[in-house]
């Protein structure tokens, strides 16, 4: 499958290309990603980009890179992640350095959510937060997605945020 280029008032979200990959190294090896398994070397990012990109092909779904409408400037990314890391199909996001509480990550995961209810056999995703990253969790609660405490988690200390068609 084709990646899908999707609008919202600001952002234009589209597929990434080679020439997002330092920016994204970048941010892979910065203590930004802690929350997420990082920080990770090229290689680590390199392995984490390719997933992003090929999960389209294979899945029918990836990453999204998210811009900017009005410069084009690349602010972060929004996925849905799945394959054997992922116990159900998770709805993610990452904000660059500088450009964060601007709403970014909250109006482009709610961009692919709808996307993706729209377009995919899924009746719920999932978001996966480290119970510290509290930026994440209220990016999570402004989506309408409720805590899950039976889902099972991609690392065994994540909460597990559950949205549903209904939480749109």
């Amino acid at each position: 499958m084709t990646s899908p280029v999707l609008h919202t008032k600001r952002l234009t979200l589209r597929a990434p290309v080679i020439a997002d990959f330092p920016a994204y190294a970048a941010f892979w090896a910065s203590d930004r990603s802690a929350y997420m398994g990082g920080p990770k070397d090229e290689a680590g990012a390199w392995f984490w980009f390719c997933h992003d990109v090929a999960q389209w092909a294979l899945l029918g779904h990836g990453a999204l890179m998210v811009d900017l409408t009005v410069s084009g400037t690349t602010v972060g990314q929004v996925g849905l992640n799945g394959g054997p890391k992922f116990p159900e199909t998770e709805l993610g996001w990452q904000v660059y350095q500088g450009n964060e509480g601007q709403g970014y990550a909250t109006e482009a995961a709610a961009a692919l959510r709808d996307w993706a209810f729209a377009s995919l056999p899924v009746d719920s995703l999932v978001s996966y937060t480290d119970p510290y990253n509290a930026a994440s969790i209220r990016v999570a609660k402004r989506l309408g997605a409720v805590p899950d405490p039976e889902a099972l988690g991609q690392d065994p200390d994540d909460l597990v945020w559950r949205h549903t068609r209904r939480t749109q």
